[in-house]
């Protein structure tokens, strides 16, 4: 694999992780603020970074911001924002043609990298100092929207609701775009607060991707941050919650023609990468492939659900394996669901699945390097767990996992949640 990664500190609380790839003929740049989870900041932070793509104080409007990336040979500007672990990530990005395409020898590189120092530091403000309430209101009401679309799609939603319940009290049970109540109240002033904030307080990671010279797009940045008075929070990894001394239960009613089913557990006692790692094996062997035995029993076998999955986070060591069932069934499911859990404990799959788990996560694996957006959202989950390793390294790591190492795994795992999304219909 050519990939390289060097990551250096720019700035106070600024680091500039630099990924090197000579297969990539765009530049992929972004600015990354990581702040906890926080339920009553949440949507405002969310809404920042839309507010801040609509323009800048010197290309204040979408007309002359699109030339500009016209005249970067057609860059592509964006802004996110996504939930890892407890904590809520505001990402400003741009992707640019390499320098090495440019007909006239334009520093397109670092053009790119000018441009988005304006968009992130340099945000068009009315004569108060507050985003203009016409770009706030619109961007509230994407928030609002994106909001209403995880309720709409009632698989996430269960899985939310489960994660809710079970780590209540907990940055991880906050929802990425916060709440609707939260939502409808973001103005210009609450906006701009939460910006300001952002600015200060929150870890920034400047991540570049592809083949061209990110010292250059990393200087640009550096000066651009040089005058930020900051005083940012240093993050690490979540602590683990304690499991509940009694499953808790939670059955909502919906106007559905599936039920949805969330085991949420958790998995102690796991410190170490290696032993990450053989959870993370445990649960794709356990229900993350065709293959899985919660697939092979639980769905063909048995017929007792549509889907039956299981997902390992990593930052947070919490298992959720979701299904959807006929009402009628969610005992029965429930209790098979839990009953593959023990097979594995107990050591009950063979060599052959073991390996062909192997191979599929490695084959999974090797696909991150294949985008420069798919390769920055590795590293950057690596930045935030704290380690930094390939996806190379990482696919080595878990071929050498032994089945007695993930026996030991799937044995720290503990049922804490059982959420049940019932439809209406069903029951009558």
């Amino acid at each position: 694999m050519s990939q390289t990664c060097v990551r250096t500190p720019i700035g106070t609380g600024i680091h500039l992780t630099a990924i090197s790839d000579p297969k990539f003929k765009h530049n992929r740049l972004s600015i990354n603020f990581v702040l906890p989870l926080d339920g009553d900041r949440a949507s405002d932070h969310a809404a920042v970074p839309h507010i801040l793509r609509m323009g800048c104080r010197s290309l204040p409007d979408l007309s002359s911001l699109n030339a500009r990336l016209q005249e970067l040979y057609g860059a592509n500007l964006d802004a996110s924002v996504y939930k890892f672990g407890g904590y809520q990530v505001m990402e400003l990005s741009i992707r640019g043609l390499d320098n090495r395409y440019a007909l006239e020898g334009e520093d397109i590189t670092a053009c790119c990298a000018q441009l988005l120092a304006q968009i992130a530091l340099d945000p068009k403000l009315d004569d108060g100092g507050l985003f203009y309430e016409t770009d706030t209101a619109l961007q509230r009401r994407f928030i609002q929207d994106a909001i209403e679309a995880e309720i709409n799609e009632k698989r996430s939603y269960a899985i939310s609701q489960c994660l809710q319940t079970m780590c209540q009290g907990e940055p991880v049970a906050v929802k990425t775009y916060g709440y609707p109540e939260t939502a409808a109240a973001i103005t210009a002033k609450s906006a701009t607060a939460a910006y300001r904030h952002m600015l200060k307080n929150a870890p920034i990671e400047v991540v570049f991707t592809g083949a061209g010279d990110a010292q250059a797009a990393g200087k640009v940045l550096s000066e651009a941050f040089a005058g930020l008075k900051r005083t940012p929070f240093d993050y690490s990894n979540l602590k683990l919650g304690p499991v509940s001394g009694a499953v808790r239960e939670k059955t909502e009613e919906m106007d559905i023609a599936q039920g949805k089913l969330v085991l949420g557990l958790r998995c102690q006692g796991l410190e170490t990468p290696r032993q990450i790692g053989a959870a993370r094996l445990f649960s794709a062997l356990y229900g993350g492939t065709p293959f899985s035995k919660l697939f092979r029993n639980v769905r063909e076998k048995l017929s007792l659900c549509y889907y039956c999955a299981s997902r390992f986070d990593s930052a947070t060591h919490l298992l959720l394996v979701d299904s959807g069932i006929e009402t009628a069934n969610k005992e029965q499911a429930q209790k098979e669901i839990l009953r593959q859990l023990e097979a594995v404990k107990a050591g009950d799959f063979t060599d052959q699945e073991l390996a062909e788990t192997k191979l599929l996560m490695r084959s999974s694996l090797i696909t991150t390097t294949d985008s420069p957006s798919a390769t920055e959202g590795w590293y950057m989950a690596q930045i935030l767990r704290g380690q930094m390793v390939s996806p190379q390294e990482d696919a080595d790591a878990l071929d050498a996992i032994t089945r007695e190492e993930l026996v030991q795994a799937a044995q720290t795992v503990q049922l804490d949640t059982v959420y049940f999304l019932k439809g209406k219909e069903e029951e009558q």
